[in-house]
């Protein structure tokens, strides 16, 4: 997959030692997190163009996933190919023997779909199934598998990850959904990533045909799940990505002003690095 920066992002994970947990935005919904101990996580990587002319990418490609030698584990959030992928995904899984975490539908198009065993050199013993209630330890982190609601999507979780530095919640492509709240009370969340977008024409699979199409939270829902989930920081994504369905994170500004949570609104930019 040709990287329209070359390997810099890759380089600059696998040389970087946060004092905390370092996480970089990849575009789209993907992240890479490094802990302090060296521990690497990617969620939901993708590198892919998307599927012109229904969907067309907006935003480069910062990385070819040959050039990633560091990584613990990869998890994917649902089965979305942004978010399941074999091109973007499995070479990380070949050149560094990690784990697949993933819901079983996500895993479904990696084994079925995408045949990423025959494909790839990938293993079997790579893939591991998890579920809402799952709770996992990879290097540094504990990584809890939760609810989430992504009406698009057959089996969506989100992932609430745990280090000694600080607490980050991915929560997929999920609008609110009635399981925040509790999660707000159980955890003490630093940093919510949440998909953030607007509402477009999208052409439909099988007519071609534009269809007004609203993937990702808008505005006031975005503000709902951050406020229910109790967040410190939210991290609005995936307004960067699909043409016609963009949006504008800085108009947030004005929505989160009167609630106590999130306490801070952080906008950033694909191959941006927040720390907690």
């Amino acid at each position: 997959m040709h990287s329209d920066w070359g390997d810099w992002l890759p380089r600059a994970i696998a040389a970087a030692e946060p004092d905390t947990v370092a996480c970089w935005y990849l575009g789209c919904n993907g992240f890479a997190i490094k802990g302090s101990d060296g521990t690497v996580l990617w969620i939901d990587p993708y590198v892919g163009l998307g599927d012109p002319p229904r969907t067309i990418r907006m935003i480069p490609v910062p990385f070819d996933p040959e050039d990633v030698d560091r990584a613990d584990a990869v998890l994917a959030t649902h089965e979305h190919t942004d978010h399941v992928h074999g091109a973007s995904q499995a070479p990380i899984l070949a050149n560094t023997g990690a784990e697949f975490i993933a819901p079983d539908d996500s895993l479904a198009v990696a084994r079925e779909e995408e045949a990423w065993t025959e494909a790839y050199d990938v293993t079997e013993e790579q893939f591991l199934e998890v579920t809402e209630g799952d709770e996992l330890r990879i290097g540094e982190f504990t990584v809890h598998v939760v609810e989430t609601y992504d009406p698009d999507s057959t089996h969506p979780v989100g992932y609430v990850i745990e280090h000694a530095d600080g607490t980050l919640f991915h929560a997929g492509d999920s609008k609110p959904a009635p399981s925040f709240a509790a999660l707000g009370d159980r955890f003490d969340i630093d940093v919510g990533i949440l998909a953030f977008g607007s509402v477009g024409n999208v052409a439909d699979k099988e007519t071609g045909e534009p269809v007004r199409t609203k993937w990702y939270s808008d505005e006031n829902e975005i503000v709902e799940a951050a406020s229910d989930l109790q967040l410190d920081r939210l991290v609005p994504t995936h307004w960067d990505m699909w043409k016609g369905l963009t949006a504008d994170p800085t108009a947030l500004h004005a929505h989160v002003g009167s609630f106590e949570h999130p306490r801070t609104l952080e906008i950033v930019e694909i191959g941006d690095r927040v720390d907690l």
